[in-house]
């Protein structure tokens, strides 16, 4: 049997293990503060730590950012998985890789930097080519949250006026990450004053071999989604619903990222690699599986749980070797994967995809859970 065809049945075999055993006694997060350097103006920005046991995140308060997340591999040999920087400077220089942030006020795009509510037309500064991306040119990623030490975890909290980047009413964003039983958990809230269109996610890059080791095409995948929402050559829905069955994009079997990402398939040359949004098969705000990854040197596992619709599957297409990261690494193109729990991109434009819309007296809430375990 060929080694790949080895490493998925094993990690077949490791999915469903995973239903099974359940979740080993844990202790309690350790949660401390500490200045993490200033803005441009003088604003102070803090990071958060969190412990427990071997797991251990670092929260800073510049865009409600994971900086940091460390992880045993099968033999206890701590990594930190996520992309990033070491210090303030370098995220304050870099405008386009949103590496650990929370994007809105929405993630993902909208065509043709404008959507229509309630009647109004709403304009929004375009910044990925002709359409709006990540909530515009001052998302919540370039802005400081305000942080406070909760059980096990932080509290952020963002205030966006009415207009903030053309987005209709006052909205009160609160984002909590905790750690508790071996994995991260991301809780967000919201509330408006106006009618408004809202999608928070985090944009993590992971590399489970550890940040800087390398391209994540040998990572093995698998997304329990029968269809996905395909694009037009600015990476926007083009509002079909199509299965996965037949293409480059179906894991439902769990298969090396690099597999098909170089397929001469029309979806795979637009988004120049993975760069989708996935119709998670559940039922809206119940938590469900959206993906499980196994990095097969380390066997370091990641499942994604989530109580959203959508999950954007992005293998760092991007990348290009400019930035240089923690201890200096190169982050060359496909070094890092995101898995972004979301409503589907341009969903404002789209009336049949699950509505983003918020409103006055009503709570945005979501859940995402980033569960970490290792293969034998």
């Amino acid at each position: 049997m060929a080694k790949s065809s080895m490493q998925i049945k094993v990690f077949t075999g490791i999915c469903l293990w995973l239903t099974l055993v359940p979740l080993a006694s844990h202790l309690e997060a350790k949660v401390t503060k500490s200045a993490f350097g200033n803005m441009p103006d003088g604003t102070k920005v803090e990071i958060f730590t969190l412990e427990e046991g071997a797991l251990k995140a670092r929260i800073m308060t510049y865009g409600a950012r994971l900086v940091s997340l460390e992880v045993p591999d099968r033999t206890g040999k701590v990594a930190d998985i996520v992309l990033g920087y070491e210090s303030l400077a370098p995220y304050l220089a870099d405008p386009k890789s949103y590496f650990g942030s929370i994007v809105g006020r929405y993630g993902n795009r909208i065509a043709h930097a404008t959507f229509s509510l309630d009647g109004k037309a709403y304009q929004l500064p375009a910044n990925d080519g002709v359409n709006t991306l990540h909530g515009g040119i001052k998302g919540f990623d370039k802005l400081v949250w305000q942080g406070h030490e909760i059980p096990r975890g932080v509290e952020l909290t963002l205030v966006s006026k009415d207009g903030d980047q053309g987005f209709p009413g006052t909205l009160t964003a609160r984002v909590r990450y905790t750690l508790d039983a071996h994995a991260l958990k991301i809780e967000y809230f919201a509330t408006s004053d106006k009618d408004t269109v809202l999608n928070l996610t985090n944009h993590s890059y992971f590399n489970l071999a550890g940040e800087g080791q390398g391209d994540i095409l040998n990572h093995l995948v698998k997304i329990p989604a029968d269809r996905y929402t395909p694009v037009d050559s600015g990476l926007i829905p083009t509002g079909e619903l199509a299965p996965v069955a037949g293409t480059p994009l179906d894991f439902h079997q769990a298969t090396a990222i690099g597999a098909r990402i170089n397929s001469d398939n029309e979806q795979m040359r637009l988004g120049m690699g993975y760069d989708h949004n996935y119709v998670l098969n559940g039922e809206l705000g119940v938590l469900q599986e959206a993906a499980v990854v196994m990095e097969p040197t380390t066997g370091r596992i990641l499942t994604v749980e989530t109580t959203q619709p959508g999950v954007q599957f992005y293998s760092g297409n991007f990348l290009d070797g400019t930035l240089h990261g923690k201890h200096g690494h190169v982050y060359a193109r496909r070094t890092g994967f995101c898995l972004e729990t979301q409503h589907f991109p341009d969903t404002p434009n789209h009336p049949m995809f699950p509505t983003s819309e918020l409103k006055p007296g009503e709570t945005y809430h979501y859940i995402t859970i980033f569960k970490f375990s290792t293969a034998p």
